[in-house]
């Protein structure tokens, strides 16, 4: 069970998992939540909800334009050891986008953005300390976020779209460089993980801003006599977007940053891991109070190998 399963918690945020790269919603988002570690392989489904109020009035006010935008995403990922020092993973979402003003609802389905990263163990200690283990482990990677989900110009020229989220994705090949680290006394830890997502400009010459995110997290595991692996874990989420370009223009209602409390629950039995996680804003300054960031959540199944 040990060499199996051992909770790590890495965050990746190229991201923009996350067409909402100054929230982590629509196409911009590639949250990948709390991982198992593994051996060999890893195979799992993702499905998250994001959700969003957009085109809001000066000072929170409703307007005829204020629309509820979710953002639904059930994404296919997985994991490859090369051997112990490099890993590659890759996931693909396909998305269900909606959203409604006054009274009237617009779906979007599709295909989203795929990404593929390869990582280095740059370090993997193990030291003990009476009698506890001290684990320390640092991540390094890169990775490049394919243009496979269909971005469609006229969505961002429509009178009400000037946001530039709805859409399925980003028309760019963007890169991502990020770090985890991860350190645990016996069953308790805290893993810090940061990223930079660097977006280029789509054919029609329209690029999304770059995005920095970083994330804290604090995790115990619990281990039952039916090798049955429980880990709780809670802490804070941090990003922050830059303005969107369209052409040479800045867009004025983009970027933003956004703070989050974190919560969740990871469990692991043989080779099944079974988690989720539940994300609330608890300070935003998004699209210069154009949009706000509502609740949202994720679960996860994997089988690993």
């Amino acid at each position: 069970m040990k060499k199996i399963i051992s909770v790590l918690i890495i965050l990746i945020t190229p991201v923009m998992i996350f067409a909402c790269d100054i929230c982590g919603c629509g196409v911009g988002n590639n949250y990948i939540g709390i991982l198992p570690e593994f051996q060999k392989h890893v195979f799992g489904i993702r499905y998250r909800t994001n959700s969003m109020l957009t085109h809001i009035g000066v000072g929170g006010a409703t307007t005829y334009l204020t629309t509820q935008e979710n953002y639904r995403i059930t994404e296919f990922w997985g994991g490859w050891n090369i051997n112990e020092k490099f890993r590659v993973m890759a996931s693909l979402p396909y998305s269900f986008n909606e959203k409604t003003n006054q009274g009237i609802t617009e779906t979007k389905n599709g295909i989203g953005d795929a990404s593929v990263f390869g990582f280095y163990q740059l370090l993997n200690k193990r030291n003990s300390h009476g009698n506890s283990l001290l684990v320390q482990s640092l991540w390094l990677g890169a990775g490049v976020k394919l243009a496979t989900g269909k971005y469609n110009p006229a969505d961002h020229l429509a009178t009400n779209a000037s946001l530039n989220l709805f859409q399925l994705g980003t028309g760019s090949y963007d890169f991502n460089i990020q770090a985890m680290y991860d350190i645990r006394l016996q069953d308790a830890g805290i893993n810090v993980t940061g990223g930079y997502k660097m977006n280029t400009a789509n054919k029609y010459d329209y690029q999304y801003g770059n995005r920095f995110n970083v994330n804290g997290q604090f995790y115990y595991k619990f281990r039952t006599r039916q090798q049955i692996l429980i880990a709780p874990n809670a802490g804070m989420q941090y990003e922050n977007s830059s303005v969107d370009r369209d052409g040479t223009i800045q867009v004025a209602s983009s970027g933003g940053n956004l703070l989050l409390g974190t919560i969740g629950l990871e469990t692991a039995f043989k080779r099944i891991s079974l988690g989720g996680n539940y994300q609330t804003p608890l300070s935003q300054n998004l699209a210069k109070g154009m949009a706000k960031a509502q609740d949202r959540w994720m679960i996860h199944v994997a089988i690993v190998l």
